[in-house]
């Protein structure tokens, strides 16, 4: 018998390797299947890296090897996969000394962040939602930061986005800005949950080219504003594009960009129900985490969305029983005089639940010109989002059952654009972007009737509540269809109950990210997230979570499928058997 080799594994006589066609050794943290064929030796990992069947039950022929759960093949050699959707499995180098087979469990491996970043364009590039889910691990575990992964679904996203910015953009970004919140074991999975929405949007898509920039020698900040926003106004999104282009090409700094983007937005009435605001929004934040090397193949990518959009003054709604479009347009008139009335007085409004209140009444003229005497005794622009985009939580935390279930996205929809413009209001304050304030009281106005009869706001019932208890109950909850009220019932009495209710984030994202959750429920919680950290601790900020809480409820369970899959990929990553032969 030969010396041990340091670092190896005895294996087996040669023989005896020969006769038996295959023996399974264990050691440096694998598990090895290796293989006498044609002559030759190869070692691959045992575990199918689809789903972690034992590839020594596989067949081999040809110099394939054959796995019997879902027919993945390998090629004997490399370990490399013909059918992307299994993955590659990893190989060893296999060596004969006397007679005798060993196998290195630890060879030399290529960076690990490299070889995830890999796999994971291969997962984004064939849509494969396993591969996406165990290279967002592979990567955390890794220690990359988050934005590796980030950048590579940023720039698949929007190399194939021939229609622009999309939803999966936003749901990605979204996912991105509530990672502060989550428990540190859902961060991979909000990552992965982000990426697959974009890897499932992309698909089939063909590229956008991004255009090149003007050759001019045109710098001024207003220049390309006014270019901008014409080529916006006449619906032509070639012009626009090349403007935005060249504007951020030659160096404009980035309020000078969002300026020029937030203006044209709203030039006209809440443009495609407040969507376009928030894509913008959505673009800008999604920077803040890649970075601004980044503009331009991300903000032109608004181009085409801004210049198509419908606009609400051609809409029904707008104009009958009552022309709101004419009374906004004529409060938007108003505006830069009223701003330059409160100058003096900037900083001593006070009164967001006062014009809350105002904007859920039925009366147009009367939050119209709430919100013009707020302007004049002193509200920001920020001041004025924020109270709109509270307003519209209190629209959703009175929305009643009794409506049909698609007016809950009516309801979600003023919420998400009203948080946007909030957002943007704190990113480029002006005058301009303050006109959407308007649009979007107005939006939640019309709204009204889904709060005819309104839902009563859940009373605290003023016991002590265990912290511990709150995750699993409000899961609980959430396991069965329609808990509504019951949900919101037990937010409400945590947020009041507990000494520190901490956490409260971190199972409502839970709760998100373990469904099958689409564009909706990634706008609504970091929505909901952000709206509660303006307002922790105060009975506005448990009204913005009850209001969260019922939409997560109403909308599950769902099957589950998307974190199934992502529960498969943690338990390969940790090494479990997914298959096992109890018989054994």
């Amino acid at each position: 018998m030969a010396t041990a080799i340091q670092g190896q594994i005895r294996v087996g006589t040669l023989d005896e390797l020969i006769a038996k066609g295959c023996s399974v050794v264990t050691g440096g943290g694998h598990t090895i299947a290796v293989f006498a064929h044609d002559d030759d030796l190869y070692a691959l990992d045992n575990r199918c890296p689809h789903m972690g069947f034992p590839l020594d039950r596989g067949t081999v022929k040809d110099g394939l090897l054959t796995c019997h759960w879902h027919h993945a093949r390998f090629d004997l050699s490399s370990g490399g996969t013909f059918d992307p959707f299994a993955d590659d499995v990893r190989s060893f180098p296999v060596t004969v000394v006397d007679g005798e087979v060993w196998v290195n469990p630890s060879p030399p491996e290529s960076d690990p962040v490299e070889r995830w970043s890999d796999r994971l364009h291969d997962g984004m590039e064939h849509n494969i939602r396993l591969v996406i889910a165990k290279s967002a691990l592979g990567l955390n575990s890794a220690g990359a930061d988050y934005k590796t992964p980030l950048r590579i679904g940023s720039d698949f996203g929007m190399t194939y986005s021939d229609e622009g910015w999309g939803q999966a953009m936003s749901i990605l970004t979204c996912a991105a800005n509530i990672l502060p919140h989550l428990a540190e074991e859902d961060r991979p999975r909000a990552i992965y949950q982000g990426l697959r929405h974009v890897a499932t949007e992309c698909e089939g898509r063909p590229p956008r080219f991004v255009v090149d920039p003007l050759p001019t020698g045109e710098t001024r900040p207003e220049v390309f504003k006014k270019w901008f926003r014409n080529f916006i106004e006449v619906r032509n999104d070639e012009g626009a594009e090349r403007a935005l282009r060249t504007a951020i090409e030659v160096g404009l700094s980035q309020s000078d960009i969002a300026d020029m983007i937030f203006a044209a937005a709203t030039d006209r009435i809440y443009i495609d129900a407040g969507h376009i605001v928030d894509f913008a929004n959505k673009a800008f934040e999604h920077l803040d985490h890649i970075g601004w090397e980044h503009s331009a193949q991300v903000l032109t990518s608004l181009a085409l969305g801004m210049a198509t959009a419908r606009r609400s003054e051609e809409l029904n709604a707008w104009r009958n029983p009552i022309d709101i479009s004419s009374m906004v347009w004529e409060a938007r008139r108003e505006l830069a005089e009223l701003f330059e009335q409160g100058e003096s007085k900037l900083g001593e409004w006070d009164d967001e639940q006062e014009l809350a209140d105002i904007i859920l009444q039925d009366d147009p003229g009367a939050t119209l010109d709430a919100i013009k005497s707020a302007v004049r005794y002193g509200a920001s622009p920020e001041q004025l989002g924020s109270t709109v985009a509270y307003a519209a939580f209190l629209r959703m935390a009175r929305f009643h059952t009794s409506n049909e279930f698609a007016d809950w996205d009516t309801v979600h929809n003023t919420l998400t654009a009203a948080n946007a413009l909030h957002q943007a209001l704190k990113r480029a304050p002006s005058v301009e972007l303050a006109r959407a304030v308007l649009d979007t009281a107005m939006s939640v106005y019309l709204d009204r009737f889904l709060n005819v009869p309104a839902q009563r706001m859940p009373t605290p019932n003023g016991d002590q509540v265990d912290a511990e208890a709150f995750g699993p109950q409000l899961l609980s909850k959430m396991n069965v269809q329609q808990q509504v009220e019951q949900s919101a019932q037990v937010v409400s009495d945590y947020l009041t109950g507990a000494e520190n209710p901490e956490g409260v984030l971190a199972t409502l994202g839970h709760a998100m990210l373990r469904e099958d959750s689409g564009f909706h429920m990634f706008q609504i919680v970091d929505a909901g997230f952000k709206q509660y950290e303006e307002r922790k601790g105060t009975d506005a900020g448990r009204h913005v979570l009850v209001a969260l809480s019922r939409f997560l409820a109403a909308h599950y369970p769902t099957t589950r499928s998307v974190d199934q899959t992502f529960q498969i990929a943690e338990r390969l990553n940790r090494g479990d058997e997914l298959f096992r032969d109890d018989g054994e």
